[in-house]
């Protein structure tokens, strides 16, 4: 397992590496200039100093592979400062000084990192994500959490009851959670339930502060409609696969010889059945992971989420490309990251799976 672990992680290094290099290419056949929003008032030659002073000039295999070392090289370097010098988790560790900001009284060689173009104009990309990470990482996990939960006992039983009214009705409620789009569903929560009944508000206060019982319930409140949008779509996936391993598992001989030893139906169905349905269903659940957060990205816009799929869709209308491509790469690194993940927990959780 070792082995493969290793050989896995080398050969994704090459996997994102093109990844990345389709990302810019393709962002660089769409029309976008840094100073396309800046004043008319501008002159010309002001306009050109900015572009060269980003390297927006250069070649453009001269732009990715400057963009590559900002990404790969500069910013874990200002993680590492910042996990040693400021944060409370690692800060008992010596402190460390690798990166070296650009300013007026930059000396020498100095670290460029990646900046936006409009939406904080000047400002680090990374650190904009940074402090929109926690309002996605809240939705969207409590969203995917909800979703499991509720999925696994909803295919279970639909399974031990195949074809009842209970499993017609999940059915056909999963269905819905698979062929309904999130702006669809969204907007529909929104009438429903903030407009006609008001039951919650329909824009989600990334603002709020938790202090007292009063402002959890709000908090609560504001999460019910984007945590059901996700949800929907999760609950409606992993449902069917585990109704799909249950059914297999169920009209296997071990499951026979159990009842036939006279174990009672609650211990073989939920022991025995499902200790060995949810082994393919783990690794679905890990591959779901990062489906989840594109499903965020629209909902984040319909409820006025301050999280990084709102921050996409205000840098794509902004031309913002350095806060485009980096995101979109961010989503690419957890495609190739979860993927990774499902193969080890399922050569871990099947002992007939080995990978060496």
């Amino acid at each position: 397992m070792l082995t493969f672990t290793i050989r896995r992680l080398v050969l994704s290094i090459p996997t994102l590496l093109f990844i990345a290099l389709v990302i810019f290419l393709l962002l660089k056949l769409a029309p976008g200039d840094p100073t396309a929003q800046l004043p008319l008032t501008i002159p010309p030659e002001v306009k050109a100093k900015i572009r060269e002073a980003l390297g927006f000039d250069q070649p453009l295999y001269i732009q990715f592979l400057k963009w590559l070392r900002q990404v790969f090289w500069v910013e874990p370097r200002v993680l590492i400062d910042y996990l040693t010098n400021t944060s409370t988790l690692f800060g008992w560790l010596p402190d460390t000084d690798f990166y070296t900001p650009c300013g007026a009284l930059a000396e020498g060689v100095c670290d460029q990192r990646v900046v936006s173009w409009s939406v904080a104009r000047g400002a680090p990309v990374m650190d904009i994500i940074v402090q929109r990470l926690p309002q996605t990482l809240w939705v969207v996990g409590m969203a995917y959490v909800v979703g499991v939960l509720i999925a696994i006992p909803i295919g279970i039983y639909s399974a031990y009851r195949q074809y009842s009214v209970f499993d017609q009705a999940g059915t056909f409620i999963t269905m819905i959670g698979f062929s309904i789009p999130p702006f669809f569903t969204g907007p529909l929560l929104i009438v429903i339930f903030s407009v006609q009944l008001g039951w919650f508000p329909f824009i989600y206060d990334t603002t709020h502060k938790v202090t007292d019982w009063d402002s959890f319930i709000y908090q609560l409140r504001q999460m019910i409609m984007p945590v059901m949008v996700l949800a929907l779509q999760v609950t409606a996936q992993i449902s069917r696969f585990m109704r799909s391993a249950m059914l297999d598992n169920l009209n296997q001989d071990y499951v026979r010889t159990a009842r036939a030893k006279g174990l009672g139906e609650a211990v073989v169905v939920m022991v025995h059945v499902l200790r060995n349905s949810m082994i393919p269903v783990v690794t679905v659940i890990a591959l779901l992971v990062p489906g989840i957060f594109g499903g965020a990205i629209i909902t984040e816009v319909v409820f006025s989420v301050n999280g990084i799929g709102q921050l996409l869709i205000t840098a794509l209308f902004a031309n913002d490309m350095p806060m485009v491509m980096t995101i979109t790469f961010i989503f690419a690194l957890l495609i190739v990251l979860f993927n990774l993940i499902a193969d080890i927990l399922y050569g871990v959780l099947d002992p007939r799976v080995r990978y060496d």
